[in-house]
């Protein structure tokens, strides 16, 4: 599987660790990130732009966004159709947010967690497959009715 990868400047300190677990999972991981390092006027958003249009060009299965908190992450990914992205800081919510919710991006905080933890939350993420049964399909078409503006 082909996971894009991103970090602003507050979530650099996870960015290459990250990159590293992919690679060592099996996967690809494709860093988004222009340079190996990281300037301050790098925000979250620009980040969310690059994973999300991987996402959605097909490029990419899926996508880890790491910012200092991760909420930023999240709610800036979120705006982009077709991308499900889910804040988590443990490891029942990375997996089930795939297996019940179909995340396609894992929003982290680099400030809030330990290295240990985040690769943790990436094993449980990448690993984790969406079951498809029909009251998490079902849900699926109701949070797409919502994106598409048909649930206001």
């Amino acid at each position: 599987m082909r996971i894009a990868i991103g970090s602003d400047h507050g979530g650099f300190p996870l960015y290459r660790s990250v990159m590293e677990e992919v690679a060592r999972l099996g996967h690809e991981p494709v860093g988004v990130n222009p340079q190996e390092t990281i300037q301050p006027g790098d925000d979250y958003p620009d980040y969310a732009v690059l994973i999300g249009a991987r996402i959605q060009q097909r490029d990419c299965e899926r996508g880890i966004l790491i910012c200092g908190s991760g909420v930023g992450a999240a709610v800036a990914a979120n705006k982009m159709v077709g991308i499900r992205a889910g804040l988590c800081h443990d490891t029942y919510s990375a997996h089930q947010g795939v297996e019940h919710d179909d995340i396609n991006v894992l929003c982290l905080g680099a400030r809030v967690i330990g290295i240990e933890l985040a690769l943790e939350l990436v094993r449980a993420f990448v690993n984790a497959k969406f079951t498809g049964e029909e009251r998490h399909r079902r849900r699926l078409e109701k949070i797409l009715k919502i994106e598409i503006g048909a649930g206001r």
